[in-house]
């Protein structure tokens, strides 16, 4: 059963409420009255039962994954920072400061579960609304980059210890006992094999890398055996992971680099550090001028820039019902000209017909196309992109839509709060105080 937001517009004869007491020029204070949270509740309404307990209002729920993503928190940091910070009950609906946590940080967890994709779709959509005019332009910026999965570094030694783990941990669920669990040989093993490229160490440390393999493919040909020929749906796609793991080499294609996320691939960007990242690749797209993202698209394995161009602009299609005239993208994207109604535009040798100022023009575009780097870089070090904590796919495609969406919440924020319009002021006079210093000086 859905829960009720209190009503804002109702006064307290004892109290002030936060309407009164916050500052109105305050960024949140502001995007809380920008933000249709109405729509929010007409179009989750439907996850909902008409029966038993109320839940938390949609509002709250909505606010708190914007607010944690807008500030980079977790699920439980958020709910704690929400007790203290009065601007962040505001916007979550609250009419009267609160003392108490408003949840559990696991209703977190089960709130994205239960809106999925589309719902987060919806959170995406209301920020790029909330821009207007700024986010219609005709022509849009795309490029890749990859999103880190939360996993260690792999390597093959401790992909056979993960491995050798998970049979011990099906055996207990299954109530039966292996002929011998190494728990104690193990973390031997994996001391013997550390620094293995050490010429003193070399021989000592294959002989333990060897052994490691040999005990993990023994325990899984023993969990096969006790689980017999109907291990049930779990367990059997975790053997078929298990068996992938020990059989793959160092030239097989679609390996396992981490049996809790084997959807994770293994990317090079061509760039110094890091060489190789593990995660999925994603497309993002802003527009050119104002810098606020449009569109944005999860892709498992690493796909070819090129054809990643479609479903992005699906995504963009389907959320703003149009398609956009020019895309402006890099040498990545070699081979597109045209996808719809939708120009592709990659940097080329200009003809000697071309005029001076058709040149100055594209490579102007092109210029402009760069600004779309360091939005990467923001969205990675300041909106949660750069380590994705959420589980499966469906988690890799939740925390994309939410960190874009917090970006353009913040740009949003940023150009509309009393404290942005108090810097550019500030900054106007000072630039005004150097101007005459120079003239005169």
């Amino acid at each position: 059963m859905i829960g009720k937001t209190p009503d804002q517009n109702q006064g307290n004869l004892f109290s002030t409420t936060l309407r009164d007491l916050l500052n109105p020029g305050h960024e949140l204070y502001l995007l809380a009255n920008k933000i249709n949270w109405k729509q929010f509740e007409d179009d989750l309404a439907p996850l909902y039962s008409h029966t038993g307990r109320p839940s938390a209002p949609i509002r709250l729920m909505v606010s708190l994954l914007i607010l944690k993503q807008i500030d980079d928190l977790g699920d439980e940091t958020v709910v704690g920072k929400w007790v203290e910070n009065p601007y962040y009950q505001y916007f979550s609906g609250m009419n009267v400061f609160q003392w108490k946590p408003p949840i559990d940080p696991t209703d977190l967890v089960k709130f994205r579960q239960r809106i999925g994709e589309e719902g987060v779709k919806l959170i995406f959509k209301a920020s790029i609304d909330v821009h207007g005019d700024l986010a219609t332009e005709d022509q849009i910026v795309a490029d890749t980059t990859v999103q880190s999965k939360a996993i260690t570094y792999p390597t093959d030694a401790k992909l056979y210890k993960r491995v050798i783990e998970y049979c011990r941990r099906v055996s207990r669920e299954e109530g039966f006992r292996m002929r011998q669990s190494y728990v104690r040989v193990v973390p031997q093993l994996m001391r013997e094999q550390f620094n293995a490229h050490h010429p003193k160490r070399r021989k000592k440390a294959r002989k333990a890398f060897r052994k490691l393999k040999t005990i993990a493919g023994r325990l899984v040909r023993e969990l096969e055996r006790n689980l017999g020929p109907d291990p049930g749906a779990k367990h059997a796609e975790l053997l078929i992971i298990l068996k992938k793991t020990l059989s793959q080499t160092r030239k097989s294609k679609d390996k396992v680099y981490a049996i809790h996320a084997p959807e994770v691939a293994c990317i090079a960007k061509g760039k110094a550090f890091p060489k190789y990242e593990f995660g999925s690749k994603v497309s993002i797209a802003t527009t050119k001028t104002a810098g606020i993202i449009v569109a944005v698209e999860n892709f498992q394995g690493n796909p070819y820039d090129g054809d990643t161009l479609k479903a992005t602009l699906d995504i963009y299609k389907d959320l703003h019902k149009c398609e956009p005239k020019l895309l402006i993208a890099d040498r990545g994207y070699r081979g597109r000209r045209q996808i719809g109604k939708t120009t592709i535009l990659t940097p080329t040798k200009s003809k000697q017909s071309d005029s001076y100022y058709k040149k100055r023009q594209i490579r102007y575009q092109f210029r402009r196309r760069t600004a779309i780097e360091p939005l990467i870089g923001h969205l990675k070090s300041r909106f949660r992109l750069n380590r994705n904590w959420l589980k499966g796919t469906q988690g890799d495609r939740i925390n994309l839509f939410l960190a874009a969406a917090a970006w353009n919440f913040k740009k949003w924020m940023r150009r509309n709060g009393s404290a942005s319009l108090l810097t550019w002021i500030l900054l106007q006079f000072v630039q005004g105080l150097r101007r005459r210093r120079l003239r005169w000086g």
